[in-house]
């Protein structure tokens, strides 16, 4: 990933737990004129059929993970990740370098565009570990983590305990806030957003401005 303020446009981390709302977010800063990339997207694309990162998940992984249409099982690598530790490992080091290097691609495009800024949209940013100076602001979507439990079972239909899981293998909810350079609660009803996106949108965009 480029350094962060690629040519003079502001490159915005935006991360939060599952369930949080991130996608609610992005979506209405790009009604206002922001550029996404979507971290989650690229992985899709990377693990759908026929993938770049297919070959090398049946590689590690063997035949159980990869579904008849060949796309990657998200249920059956999802049951190994979270029961073991290395695999995991093994999961991010096939990934993430493909996802970085089309994340890029992703932000010189929308530099060449002429975007405003620039919203990378990273569920697992905190947990990352590298994410300082990738970044001009990082952009943290909040919730109580009940509320994110109760989002996620509604929408998946996955068991409390899978869900916990999730949350358990994610930073805390404390880990995000302190990285957080913006803040956007998002523990109430979606109408409640709009001006908390309009705010962040205005400062973002006069981050673009400041420098040209």
């Amino acid at each position: 990933m480029p350094e962060a303020g690629t040519r003079g446009v502001p490159v915005i981390g935006l991360t939060g737990g599952i369930g949080s709302g991130k996608s609610t977010v992005a979506d209405r800063l790009v009604a206002r004129g922001a550029a996404l990339v979507d971290t989650d997207a690229i992985a899709h694309a990377l693990t759908g059929p026929g993938g770049d990162a297919i070959e090398p998940i049946r590689a590690a992984f063997g035949d159980t993970v990869v579904a008849a249409d060949g796309r990657m099982d998200r249920a059956a690598m999802r049951a190994i990740a979270f029961s073991d530790p290395g695999a995991r490992k093994r999961l991010e080091g096939i990934l993430h370098p493909m996802i970085r290097a089309r994340t890029q691609s992703g932000i010189a495009a929308a530099v060449r565009d002429g975007a405003p800024y620039v919203i990378v949209a990273v569920p697992l940013l905190v947990e990352s570990g590298d994410w300082r100076g990738r970044y001009d602001r990082v952009l943290v979507v909040d919730c109580p983590p009940e509320v994110q439990v109760e989002r996620v079972m509604a929408r998946s239909a996955l068991p409390r305990e899978q869900v916990d899981a999730i949350l358990a293998a994610q930073a805390t909810r404390a880990q995000r806030l302190a990285a957080a350079d913006d803040v956007i609660d998002n523990g109430g009803p979606p109408a409640a957003l709009d001006a908390q996106v309009a705010r962040l949108h205005e400062a973002y965009a006069g981050l673009s401005r400041a420098v040209e």
